[in-house]
């Protein structure tokens, strides 16, 4: 190893690196619109892949996702980015098969470390039972590494934004908290034992509640990233036509998040997050800062987001809390009432 920290390397880290969302919508706006009717999912709701229509039944399920390190550990960073890119076609209720790898990489850096950036993302493709047919690599000055996925979806179990349907529960897969995690932890505020819990969750797949979800009647699916719960959660309720209401109090927040928030250790996502998404939510006075904040925090291979009937998801939650994955019901789905999404 050459000894150089890779967060050192980057200005922003992981999936808070992405676009300001309202630049990015404006640059969406701006492209045209290709009709095809076997393009039954695009980018027009903002979901996590595209969908295909094979004419079988079947859809093909594609997504690219990839972004700078927000850990040091090279192979931590591989696990998470590839954890990150393979949550996309899950979260359109399908399952990935295929990967390629996506690597930029500076010349300060030994190619022991491009190595195991590789092995990383490889470790996850293998637990994911996804092969790795090949990738691109260019020269950056920035590190940066994730995955093009391919996956197919039966078409009758096909999640999307705009499937959410009123009464619907909210069910949350991981805890929030990444961002400030790891913000805080390059800050040199939290050690390696605080941010592990970070770690650890970004490393989950989000395999599991797709699988444990099996003869359940899912209807609508995002993973939480870069855009916070608050923005994932605009983008579902929109495209539904709905208001997502949440229960501050039940919102699952990483243990020190919020004593981190508190110190101000916010990411700049976290801002641009609440600047573009925050004249679409309501949140309740009484709830406090450091939480809103939480709620705001963009996060890096977050949880599932997944709608579903209050009875139905009874159930998915009890399959999970027994497979040991961490799962919260965190509110509803409501009529349109003059917001995207309340804060209660």
């Amino acid at each position: 190893m050459t000894g150089v920290k890779l967060t050192d390397l980057v200005e922003a880290a992981g999936c808070a690196a992405k676009l300001a969302p309202g630049y990015l919508s404006q640059v969406l706006a701006d492209l045209p619109r290709v009709e095809d009717p076997k393009l039954l999912v695009g980018f027009d709701a903002s979901d996590d892949a595209y969908v295909y229509d094979l004419g079988d039944g079947r859809g093909l399920v594609g997504t690219t996702d990839f972004f700078p390190p927000m850990v040091d550990d090279p192979f931590l960073f591989g696990q998470v980015a590839a954890a990150n890119a393979l949550s996309d076609v899950w979260a359109m209720g399908g399952k990935p098969v295929l990967a390629l790898n996506l690597l930029c990489f500076p010349n300060c850096l030994g190619l022991e470390v491009a190595g195991q950036i590789l092995a990383g993302g490889a470790d996850k493709c293998r637990e994911a039972g996804v092969i790795v047919a090949g990738g691109h690599s260019i020269n950056d000055h920035e590190p940066k590494f994730g995955l093009a996925v391919t996956g197919f979806v039966e078409l009758d179990r096909m999640l999307a934004n705009r499937s959410a349907r009123e009464g619907d529960a909210l069910v949350l897969t991981k805890a929030l908290g990444t961002g400030i995690l790891t913000s805080a932890h390059k800050g040199g505020i939290l050690d390696d034992a605080g941010v592990k819990v970070a770690t650890d969750s970004m490393i989950t797949l989000n395999k599991l509640p797709i699988e444990l979800a099996e003869g359940l009647d899912l209807h609508a699916c995002t993973d939480v990233t870069g855009f916070s719960l608050m923005g994932h959660g605009c983008e579902m309720a929109e495209a539904s036509g709905l208001t997502a209401r949440i229960r501050a109090e039940d919102v699952p927040v990483m243990a020190r998040a919020r004593e981190m928030a508190r110190m101000g250790l916010i990411p700049a996502g976290a801002y641009r997050n609440r600047d573009f998404f925050g004249p679409r939510v309501e949140i309740a006075d009484r709830v406090p800062l450091d939480l809103s904040d939480v709620l705001f925090d963009p996060q890096t291979s977050g949880g599932l987001l997944l709608a579903l009937s209050e009875g139905e998801a009874e159930v998915l939650v009890g399959r999970l809390r027994d497979a040991g994955q961490p799962v919260a019901v965190i509110g509803s789905m409501a009529a349109r009432s003059g917001c995207s999404v309340r804060v209660e």
